[in-house]
């Protein structure tokens, strides 16, 4: 017998579209309703600032699925729709039109957006930031050879940018208030393996900086001002520091809020006990770490959605993932997992100026809480088993590369 239920997505990017396919996958046969804000098909976002700006990937390289896909598998796929009203009470999500959509179970997966910094300027022509394919295009189109670049921000995405134009010929220069690139990531150790990664690269990387102003030329971003007067002429500015969830809807239907996203449990499951929330906005209690942990990672965006779906048809399940991201800039690529907001000391493994190592990150207890592999490809696995097991490691095993990991762990 057919399902008349019908179940609600928002959010129309990966995570949207890998929940559609889960509920199909586990035989859901009733409606499904996608929504998405964007004309074009659900996608990936990581190629935008890897693959994309560096020639090597199209859209349709990093698209989840095609029309035929969501045609055949009965999903009510709405483009360039943008869902305006949440509530929960009457079941219902509202449109710009003034109609309402019932549901019987939604999932939010409504991602992020690029933070706005209040620089004057900011909103000027010429003036970029980095969320969408049309982003993308947009800064894509002014990468030229021999052109200038200023990047507000040291960051995942502004690096991954400044990567991608230095290796197209472009002039970068990167501005950033903290002591090293990715302090609130890695920490200042770490950071610096990047901030020299960059300026080996060509990049003149301005840290402590503080930007005043961005100022116009006949309407159209000429540069930087800093505070302390000096002025940067560049043909194009990036602004890249940071992400801000997309929790209007949540709040608006009164869900429970808390870590700056929507406080849902291991299953994913809201205050709402018929709302899932999954991806960027997530505030999710992690089973290994037992707090709440929110992360605008490719990751989540992935993995997430199957346990959301399986919560959505009764099913038992929960997120027990550990933290995962990644970058390439350069020769240098990279692997991250775990969760670090606070450490007592990092530990190196390996060659670090040579940029071929592992990276620890410890607490007061010398338990492993996080590991990054720069360009070693088998240990991730071994890694991830030192942060779950949760027990003290000998420090100088750690650091010598011939003790083997596996040795390591309890």
């Amino acid at each position: 017998m057919v399902s008349s239920e019908t179940f609600v997505i928002v959010g129309g990017g990966l995570a949207g579209a890998k929940a559609a396919e889960a509920l199909r996958d586990s035989d859901f046969d009733g409606q499904v309703v996608l929504f998405a804000e964007e004309e074009h098909l659900p996608y990936e976002r990581p190629p935008l600032s890897k693959e994309y700006l560096a020639g090597k990937k199209t859209l349709s390289d990093f698209t989840v699925h095609n029309s035929d896909w969501y045609h055949d598998h009965d999903v009510d796929l709405r483009l360039a729709t943008r869902v305006t009203a949440l509530d929960p009470a009457a079941h219902t999500v509202g449109l710009p039109d003034g109609t309402t959509v019932h549901y019987d179970k939604l999932l939010l997966a409504t991602g992020s957006a690029s933070k706005r910094p209040p620089i004057p300027g900011s909103d000027a022509a010429g003036v970029h930031y980095l969320r969408t394919y049309d982003d993308a295009g947009a800064l894509d189109s002014v990468l030229a050879e021999g052109s200038s670049l200023a990047v507000v921000g040291a960051g995942w995405i502004g690096l991954e940018v400044a990567a991608g134009a230095r290796q197209r010929g472009v002039n970068v220069t990167v501005v950033e208030t903290a002591k090293q690139p990715l302090v609130a990531a890695l920490g200042e150790t770490v950071g610096e393996v990047f901030a020299t990664l960059h300026r080996d690269h060509g990049v003149d990387l301005r840290l402590q900086a503080q930007v005043e102003e961005i100022p116009t030329t006949d309407g159209k971003a000429a540069g930087l001002k800093m505070r302390d007067g000096s002025k940067l002429a560049a043909d194009a500015v990036l602004v890249a520091v940071g992400a801000k969830p997309n929790i209007e809807l949540a709040e608006g239907a009164g869900l429970s809020m808390g870590d700056g996203g929507v406080l849902v449990d291991a299953s994913l499951r809201t205050s709402d006990p018929d709302i899932y929330a999954v991806g960027d906005i997530a505030a999710a209690e992690h089973p290994l770490f037992a707090t709440r942990i929110r992360t605008e990672h490719w990751a989540n965006a992935l993995k997430q959605p199957p346990v959301a779906a399986a919560g959505m048809l009764g099913k038992p399940g929960e997120y027990a993932e550990l933290p995962y991201f990644f970058t390439d800039q350069y020769d240098l690529g990279m692997e991250y997992v775990g969760h670090a907001p606070s450490f007592d000391r990092v530990v190196f493994r390996g060659d670090v100026a040579g940029r071929e190592f592992v990276a620890f990150w410890l607490d007061a207890d010398s338990r492993v809480l996080a590991g990054m592999n720069v360009n070693v490809w088998d240990v991730l696995d071994d890694v991830k088993a030192l942060i779950r097991s949760r027990t003290p490691v000998d420090v100088d095993k750690l650091a010598d590369p011939r003790s083997p990991l596996t040795d390591l762990v309890s």
